[in-house]
Parts: structure tokens; sequence; C-alpha cells
């Protein structure tokens, strides 16, 4: 699967002979398109909505990677809240003295 579903490709050249309106139109359409330069990609056009989409699919797989990893590493050891403050000099009280700022 690739991420760019109904990507076409275009040359630089011939992008800019189409004009950046003519490219949004085309993304806008939902016709991702890559610019290449020799034959080698360089950019992609893509919908905003696209973009959007990629991002939530991003964030969803980074997410995922790090649920698998603690269940992998998990060994089911806690440490309490207080241990944590107490490690690093404070308790519960000496936080609420702290200014917010």
């Amino acid at each position: 699967m690739t991420i760019l579903e109904h990507s076409q490709e275009i040359s630089v050249t011939d992008a800019a002979r189409r004009g950046v309106a003519g490219i949004v139109h085309d993304a806008e359409q939902g016709t991702e398109l890559i610019v290449t330069r020799r034959r080698e990609p360089v950019a992609a056009v893509v919908a905003f909505s696209r973009l959007a989409e990629l991002e939530r699919s991003e964030a969803d797989l980074r997410d995922l990677a790090l649920v698998m990893a603690r269940e992998l590493t998990d060994g089911g050891r806690r440490t309490s809240m207080d241990d944590v403050l107490d490690a690093f000099g404070h308790t519960r009280d000496s936080l609420e003295e702290l200014p917010e700022d």
C-alpha cells in the first residue's frame, strides 16, 4: 500500500507549464501529484483534507507504537507518586508551596 493512493507523476517543467491553479485544482479533486525532477520525486501536492488525514494517521501510529512498546516492556512494577516526589526532594505539600510560574 502506498501513502498516496491516487497519485500521478508530473515533472517540475510540466508543473510549471500547468501553473499553480491547475495543480491545486487537481489536488482539490482528489488527484495527488508527485512532482519529479529527473524522474526522482521531489515534492507532493495533495488536498489539505488528505494532509490532515495523513497527519491523523501518523499520530495514531505513534500512539500505537507507544502502547505496544509499553506492553512489551511492562514488568508490572509501579512507582507511587510519593516515591517519585521523594526522589526529587519534594512532598505533595512542598509542591503546593511552589510558585505557579
